[in-house]
């Protein structure tokens, strides 16, 4: 009987102290710092720095000949897909054909294949900008792993506890609440810590191709004179729209004008 009775209030302490310890992880919250530098700054910092928890983006902007804009974009999409230079997996690609041809790709590769990836890309051609940013994220880091521990520990507990022979159902039901929301927490911290190692073990890049400004002016007349008919067609047509639309508000205009001055009239008669 005496034993019965403790059940509920070791059952009480032991959620306590789980939410406890969860509420003192939790008073450190995740944080993150972000550095923006240019490409020199960030590349010696990660050469004297090679344990950091550095997260880096890079947008890279390149100047091509108009009729290499496509291709180029192709080859260094095709580079990225076959892993040319290390480990590499394509999130997005966009391009424009037509007068004014451009593309960009946004890439997520091993850091030792992003300089190999940006020569293959502007080969002929300049980078016109270039900008790289690294976010630390060594405080989520940290905190993702001290959150991971915390819940196993917890878990742990509860699965010793929930061994017992001398629960009753109301004891059952309340621990295995317990340990199902448990469960859930550690499965998403166990992603974002997955998410948070992808980030800073690959980095993530983006390539902007397009035509020197020089030939963006000139396809932009060509453009205008190739559609110098359509845009005729389109103006007469809402002139046309505009005449049908005016012709009965002139009717209207000329009869009050009209009216009034035939009052006038009358009244300089009397």
């Amino acid at each position: 009987m005496v034993t019965a009775r403790r059940t509920p209030a070791m059952l009480l302490g032991v959620l306590l102290l789980a939410a406890c310890g969860r509420s003192a992880d939790m008073e450190g919250g995740p944080g993150a710092g972000g550095v923006a530098a240019d490409s020199t700054e960030v590349a010696g910092q990660r050469a004297r720095s090679p344990g950091a928890m550095l997260a880096y983006e890079h947008d890279v902007g390149i100047t091509l000949a108009d009729a290499e804009v496509l291709t180029r974009a192709g080859d260094v999409r095709a580079a990225c897909t076959a892993a040319r230079f290390g480990a590499c997996t394509v999130l997005g690609a966009w391009e424009q054909g037509g007068a004014q041809r451009s593309a960009s790709l946004r890439m997520r590769i091993v850091p030792e294949g992003v300089e190999p990836l940006v020569a293959l890309a502007s080969a002929g051609g300049d980078i016109g900008s270039r900008n790289t940013r690294a976010e630390d994220l060594a405080v989520a880091v940290r905190d993702n792993a001290v959150a991971q521990d915390r819940l196993r520990r917890e878990l742990q507990r509860l699965g010793e506890f929930q061994a017992r022979s001398d629960l009753s159902v109301a004891d059952m039901i309340a621990l295995s609440e317990r340990i199902a929301t448990a469960e859930a927490e550690q499965e998403r911290v166990e992603q974002e810590s997955a998410q948070q190692r992808r980030r800073i073990d690959t980095e993530l890049l983006t390539i902007r191709f397009q035509p020197p400004h020089g030939q963006r002016g000139r396809g932009e007349i060509g453009r205008a004179v190739r559609e110098f008919g359509a845009t005729l067609a389109t103006g007469t047509a809402w002139t046309i729209r505009a005449a049908a639309f005016l012709i009965p508000v002139l009717i209207v205009v000329g009869l009050c004008t009209f009216a009034v001055r035939r009052l006038r009239r009358r009244r300089r008669s009397v």
